[in-house]
């Protein structure tokens, strides 16, 4: 019994991210506890929307008749309510879900291709390499939000459904996003077939499939979680640009956080502060914890780094034993100055 809990403790320590965090310390453990609670109440709000949120995204009226327009914060309304009588907490609640549906298509959708067109460019090289270089080149010089805006409209055509828009958000961030995993993946391939084990695979008649995708593909991934993080915030950003420049989803069809600060500017100049103060935070706090756990999880995976926070870390431990010891050096050093000083006055007298 013993030894079973001791395995199973063991392998509940040994997770991903327990063991990223039990690896922190000080202040890089502070950032990534801090944004991991961010990401986790963001994904449990956007999978609950349904049960915490009071109203639907696109209800204008309740029990007691209609919401109004730009309904001060109340008991029935915690965040007031916008000019179209739309209930501010329950869009801020709702949006959450059409942004971590627009993260899971898009970086998901990246990661397969960009991996996949670097791992073919850099295993095959040549040509092929050559001209998947310079395409990748070509989409990641483009400015993205300007390339997101036009991929938007080729894909909706115009149409503001819920999938619809989640759909030509989440596919025009995708092409934004596939030249990051394609260099991440194809540079980390170069280096990866060159190695011992995989001339050995094919020493022993392995297929270059298997090459592929068992021996150097495998190898080629790890950076990819960080690179996933790191992504999740600019998706979050890139689909608010899109919302607020008038590219993104209707109110009738999902609620976006970016479309609701769009509508909220002119309540700015008026007095109403509540129509875009509570999404304009809700996009900070998500991309913040997206941005701190990436950042924490990138330091991580440098031993250099981990082991100089580690011994910044320890150094706290011993800081007095180190002061005393520098004192007493200290001391003897001047002591031995006083008496080499002395010696020689007493030579020059003499």
């Amino acid at each position: 019994m013993t030894d079973l809990s001791m395995s199973s403790k063991k392998g509940w320590r040994s997770w991903p991210i327990i063991r990223d965090v039990r690896a922190s310390v000080g202040l890089q453990r502070g950032m990534l506890v801090t944004g991991l609670v961010l990401v986790i109440v963001f994904v449990l709000m956007a999978a609950f929307a349904p049960l915490i949120a009071p109203y639907s995204y696109n209800a204008i009226s309740g029990p007691d008749g209609d919401f109004g327009s730009r309904m001060a914060p109340s008991a029935a309304h915690p965040f007031g309510t916008t000019i179209a009588g739309y209930d501010v907490l329950s869009r801020v609640i709702w949006g959450s879900r059409t942004a971590f549906l627009v993260i899971v298509i898009a970086v998901l959708a990246s990661i397969f291709l960009g991996s996949l067109l670097g791992l073919v460019s850099a295993y095959v090289g040549g040509v092929v390499d050559r001209v998947l270089v310079m395409l990748a080149d070509a989409i990641y010089a483009f400015p993205s939000l300007l390339l997101a805006i036009v991929m938007s409209i080729m894909i909706s055509g115009g149409q503001s459904s819920l999938w619809g828009g989640i759909w030509s958000a989440s596919l025009s961030i995708t092409v934004v996003f596939i030249p990051q995993y394609f260099r991440v993946v194809r540079s980390e391939v170069i280096r990866v077939k060159a190695e011992a084990f995989v001339e050995s695979a094919r020493v022993i008649g392995a297929s270059h499939r298997r090459i592929m995708f068992q021996h150097v593909f495998r190898n080629s991934t790890r950076s990819l979680p960080l690179v996933f993080t790191l992504n999740a915030s600019e998706a979050i950003l890139t689909l608010a640009g899109l919302g607020f420049l008038g590219f993104g989803i209707e109110p009738n069809s999902a609620a976006e956080w970016g479309y609701d600060l769009n509508k909220a500017v002119a309540d700015v100049t008026n007095g109403v502060w509540w129509t875009s103060l509570w999404p304009g935070i809700a996009i900070v706090l998500v991309v913040m914890g997206l941005t701190l756990t990436g950042e924490s999880l990138n330091d991580l995976s440098d031993p250099r780094l981990r082991l100089r926070k580690r011994a910044k870390a320890g150094s706290g431990a011993v800081t007095s034993t180190s002061v005393i010891a520098v004192q007493q050096a200290a001391a003897a050093a001047g002591a031995a100055g006083n008496a080499d000083s002395a010696t020689r006055e007493e030579g020059e007298r003499s």
